[in-house]
């Protein structure tokens, strides 16, 4: 049931159908308020200066948005740089260090599969989770790290930043609940915009291909994998940060017939230890000349 709700409400946000589009007009008045109000919430917060430089690379809807792969291509340019998110789809409370300078410290079910993501693929990066992005960034300045990367940020203007927004196309420009807009580009907030083919590009690649493939995947919005599979048996869509058991993926194999899964590597973070057939879809980021040297001036700056 939660992933018919998931998939009806991303598809009333960015695809909508007449009928949907009707009930987004209908809710336009909620939206009013609730735009009013997320403006009023900006207009009355004081940035405050951590001592550190710090970059959040964000976007304004709900949804994915590529945030993940462009965080890890970011840090790479950085000796000890720190992550900082919520660990969305965790089961623990309050801040966890997912990596420090001796290794990964903790399991998925601790980290979430973003936050283990991070600490897997950056072995010089110190990884932390918190619902209170504050108490992380002074961990991190704790740590010794040099900058802090906060994964989904924009919205925290409490925190002196640079705002990377990531573009993401929809056809419903309205805030919730009529269309998927958490916030607006308010006047006085400077970011700078990031849009693929333009800030990057995207290198995809399937490590461990075989014959017959059957996608599946527990990321928000899965439609946009579709321009960079292969020809696949079929698509099996979960909600987003759903932890897969090794039964239900036991099963899919065995009703399809397929001789592997296909998972982004967000996926095989949660079931790397089920001993699956598993093909992995690898999504990395080339980084435009232009946006490491707006980044690295940014960081230069405030450490000087």
């Amino acid at each position: 049931m939660n992933r018919l709700v998931t998939f009806w409400i991303e598809g009333y946000f960015y695809h909508p159908s007449f009928a949907q589009k009707l009930l987004s007009f209908s809710l336009y008045p909620l939206s009013l308020l609730y735009c009013f109000g997320a403006w009023i919430r900006y207009l009355s917060t004081t940035p405050r200066d951590f001592g550190i430089p710090i970059v959040s690379v964000g976007n304004l809807t709900v949804g994915g948005s590529g945030k993940t792969p462009l965080v890890s291509a970011l840090c790479t340019q950085y000796n000890k740089p720190a992550i900082v998110l919520r660990g969305y789809g965790r089961k623990s409370k309050g801040l966890v260090i997912v990596r420090d300078a001796t290794g990964i410290v903790c399991d998925v079910s601790q980290s979430g599969d973003e936050a283990m993501l991070y600490a897997q693929n950056l072995s010089h990066a110190v990884v932390i989770v918190s619902e209170k992005r504050n108490e992380a960034i002074e961990m991190a300045k704790v740590m010794g790290c040099e900058v802090v990367f906060l994964d989904d940020g924009y919205g925290k203007h409490s925190i002196q930043k640079l705002d990377l927004v990531i573009g993401v196309d929809t056809p419903n420009l309205f805030c919730l609940p009529s269309g998927p807009y958490r916030e607006k580009l308010w006047n006085g907030k400077k970011v700078v915009i990031v849009n693929e083919n333009r800030s990057f590009t995207r290198q995809v690649h399937i490590e461990n291909p075989t014959e017959k493939m059957v996608l599946v995947t527990a990321i928000a919005r899965p439609q946009r994998l579709d321009s960079y599979l292969p020809p696949l048996l079929e698509k099996n869509y979960f909600e987003d940060h759903h932890f897969f058991t090794q039964e239900e993926l036991g099963t899919i194999l065995t009703r399809t017939g397929a001789t592997s899964l296909l998972v982004t590597q967000k996926d095989f973070v949660k079931i790397a230890s089920y001993n699956l057939p598993i093909s992995l879809l690898i999504l990395e980021l080339e980084l435009n000349s232009e946006l490491i040297d707006t980044v690295r001036e940014y960081v230069h700056a405030k450490k000087d």
